[in-house]
């Protein structure tokens, strides 16, 4: 949270002095909402901060508020007037009926800094132009997306990668974060500039590293976020941040100038060639710049890799404290698919209860406990309550997975829920992993597509348990922009029999549909 090089209470210590000496005495403020909408106490310049600090994560320390004050809620994020939402049926407004209502973004120092001043589509705030790139952004995804066996035979690809490395290493206490993370990375790489590396390459390994650092940073920045004229002084967050930024950018140029310099309208290789395609063939006040084509390409690194290869992390970390449910996931890998083939997009609807606790992970530790922030582009409405033109609104996520009139026991790790009485998956309304309406996750069939397919490719092939004299996963899990599991070690056991030989691990090359 620190904005300077000083620990973060010490500052808003001195920010809090500073209001007092403006003779500004600590006073709850009327929120411009309906009376009845709780706002937390604020003062001039720090807002609500001194009610929040100390408090824990914020999807923990919001879902705590929502029990003293109501499900919705107001509170003054320095000066910005933000509502948060707690539950669904506010959520489902927000996000869905009043989607456009609520469709901008707020100006960050850190966003701005990370997506060359709002030039991609998770932090852009939204326009015509954004609706135009997202709508390229979008057809560019289809021709890679869901069903698609280009993408599949590339996820396919890095699944037999992955698991031939675990069974060089089966018999060793391992930490699975690396093999994933670089997994999920090769798949982006491959996606995006048609670029295969092995595990030892070291341009794979910067990748990795630079986004590893913007994630580990980007949440970094809560104070200069709020209050952007501290970016005047030192703040080593933001100075690595620039760092990881200068390492990517470096790189992407480099692949778009190759891009370039190799582009046929004729063969769309990848991402980067279906963004130049599109690039191309629009009118000019829908063209996006090369500053555009560059932050789409990172916008895929930076939600596509951490993501989807955390919540595999989290699904192993059940997984090892719920061993019932692996056998019985790999039972119906058995019956289903068996060891002599891999599985396949195909297989997804004879599935359905890897489908249904993959839904449980994302439901139960939502890798975005908060999403971006939403802002209200005109007077609108949540409910009875008015909404300003300019309000800042935060949905809590963390709060609709587990609130318990919708989920029963939700603090309860049981895959079941997603499935109906006839044991196929079903989908509730309120069960929102990616998001919805206009600002929903782009790239949420590809994400869906690989936690699928890595999964059962390695619970076909592997058990995972606990090392002898190790502890079973923290579930408890960090805080940053994404909600990620502690380190943990595990054991990896080939599922096959003494007196048999190991199942084929083999890239799948589907039929082209």
């Amino acid at each position: 949270m620190a904005a300077l090089d000083l620990p973060a209470g010490v500052l808003l210590s001195l920010l809090a002095l500073l209001a007092a000496l403006l003779f500004v005495p600590l006073c709850r403020r009327r929120c411009p909402t309906a009376p009845h909408l709780p706002c937390l106490p604020s003062l001039p310049v720090l807002g609500s901060l001194l009610s929040l600090r100390g408090r824990g994560p914020p999807h923990l320390l919001y879902a705590e508020l929502a029990r003293d004050h109501g499900a919705l809620f107001a509170l003054y994020l320095g000066p910005h007037y933000t509502v948060v939402v707690n539950d669904f049926r506010h959520a489902r407004e927000v996000l869905l009926q009043r989607g456009k209502d609520f469709a901008g973004r707020p100006k960050m120092v850190t966003t701005e800094l990370l997506s060359r001043g709002g030039k991609d589509i998770a932090f852009a705030d939204y326009s015509p132009l954004w609706k135009s790139h997202r709508k390229l952004v979008h057809s560019c995804f289809a021709m890679f997306g869901e069903g698609s066996s280009k993408l599949q035979a590339i996820v396919c690809e890095e699944a037999a990668s992955l698991c031939a490395d675990l069974l060089a290493k089966t018999g060793q206490p391992l930490d699975l974060g690396l093999a994933l993370m670089r997994a999920v990375t090769n798949v982006v790489c491959t996606l995006v500039f048609s670029s295969t590396y092995q595990p030892q390459d070291p341009e794979l390994h910067r990748v990795m590293d630079y986004n590893r650092g913007i994630v580990q940073t980007i949440a970094c920045g809560g104070l200069v976020d709020i209050f952007p004229w501290l970016k005047i002084f030192p703040n080593k967050d933001v100075m690595k941040l620039k760092k990881c930024i200068g390492v990517r950018d470096e790189l992407l140029n480099r692949k778009l100038r190759e891009h370039k310099e190799s582009y046929s309208p004729e063969v769309t290789r990848d991402l980067l060639d279906a963004l130049l395609k599109g690039q191309q063939g629009a009118r000019d006040e829908f063209r996006i710049t090369d500053d555009h084509v560059l932050m789409t390409a990172a916008d895929v690194f930076g939600a596509g890799v951490e993501t989807t290869s955390t919540t595999l992390l989290w699904m192993i970390a059940f997984l090892l404290h719920y061993p019932e449910v692996q056998e019985r996931i790999q039972q119906e890998l058995d019956e289903q698919i068996g060891l002599d083939r891999s599985p396949t997009l195909e297989d997804r609807g004879r599935l359905p209860y890897l489908e249904s606790t993959l839904c449980e992970v994302m439901r139960i530790r939502p890798v975005s406990p908060v999403l971006i922030p939403h802002v209200a582009l005109q007077d609108t409405s949540i409910g009875v309550h008015h909404i300003p033109k300019g309000t800042h609104v935060l949905v809590n996520m963390w709060s609709i997975h587990h609130d318990p009139q919708r989920w029963g026991d939700p603090g309860r790790f049981r895959p079941e829920r997603f499935l109906d009485n006839e044991g196929r998956r079903v989908s509730p309304p309120w069960f929102l992993p990616f998001g919805a309406g206009p600002r929903v996750c782009v790239g949420e069939s590809l994400a869906k597509l690989e936690l699928f397919l890595f999964s059962s490719w390695l619970l076909q092939h592997f058990a995972f348990t606990v090392p002898q004299g190790a502890p079973l996963p923290d579930l408890q899990g960090r805080f940053g922009v994404v909600l990620q599991p502690q380190d943990y070690i595990v054991s990896v056991t080939p599922r096959f029999g003494k007196d048999s030989d190991p199942p084929e691990i083999r890239e799948v090359k589907p039929d082209p549909q």
